[in-house]
């Protein structure tokens, strides 16, 4: 439902730039735009790269003339903060989804894990999950999952520039991940699980960076809630004269 802007309390908010949130678990993407727009009176925003409900972190908004560079921010690298647990395989590659397989996986040692975590560096093929918003002959194969279907996907390019593994407590282990657009962390978990031989999820996920864009930058759902019209201004000045002011390409907006 579209916000109405002439029965709200507040005047519209005509400015335009980039807010970036810290989203929290349960959230959909499009809770925290529908969030934005009503609380504030914002007519036109969006984001640039969704976030599963299930993962927290960095979601850049863009409102007004800005959501003409919405797709170029999506097209950026991403950052992501995981866990990774061992013996276990869902049908949605996280902790929401029904578990299909169980195996003890006793054998995988810290060397091995971070070994094989390793091997997935670089340009490579990945297939999408079915839970997720990839479309296939106009329908979105979440969709189709929840029908009980499956259907044969098409693998896309992804580019795995880094992983650091940062902690390892087996059968979990905590990592940093950079990738490309497009990239399902849970499919790469799912993926490691399966080159060890014992499968795995996605246990926990937060996204810390997207492109130029630094969680530590962001604001909370709940600091937002008490913001007026005259704190997101002040706030998304700052953003502009700290980050996007320095490259010339946001000069015109």
């Amino acid at each position: 439902m579209r916000n109405r802007s002439d029965r709200h309390r507040l005047p519209p908010f005509n400015e335009s730039g980039i807010i970036l949130v810290d989203k929290p678990l349960e959230w959909t993407s499009h809770d925290v735009v529908g969030f934005i727009r009503s609380r504030f009176n914002i007519q036109k925003a969006g984001h640039c790269g969704t976030l599963d409900p299930a993962a927290s972190g960095l979601l850049v908004l863009v409102i007004g003339r800005f959501t003409k560079l919405s797709q170029k921010f999506s097209g950026e690298d991403k950052t992501y903060e995981a866990v990774i647990m061992l013996g276990v395989e869902t049908d949605s590659q996280d902790m929401d989804g029904n578990i299909i397989s169980e195996k003890d996986p006793s054998f995988v040692t810290p060397e091995m894990l971070k070994k094989t975590i390793n091997t997935f560096i670089g340009v490579q093929e990945q297939i999408p999950p079915m839970v997720s918003a990839v479309k296939k002959d106009g329908k979105k194969l979440y969709e189709l999952a929840r029908q009980g279907i499956e259907v044969e996907r098409e693998a896309k390019n992804i580019n795995i520039s880094s992983i650091q593994v940062d902690k390892v407590e087996l059968p979990c282990a905590d990592f940093t991940v950079t990738c490309s657009k497009g990239t399902y962390v849970r499919t790469l978990c799912s993926d490691i699980g399966a080159k060890l031989g014992c499968g795995a999820v996605l246990r926990g996920l937060k996204r810390t960076k997207s492109g130029s864009f630094d969680l530590k930058d962001a604001v909370s759902i709940d600091t937002l809630r008490g913001w007026e019209q005259t704190e997101l201004s002040n706030y998304m000045g700052h953003l502009m004269n700290d980050v996007i002011m320095k490259n010339k390409q946001f000069t015109e907006f």
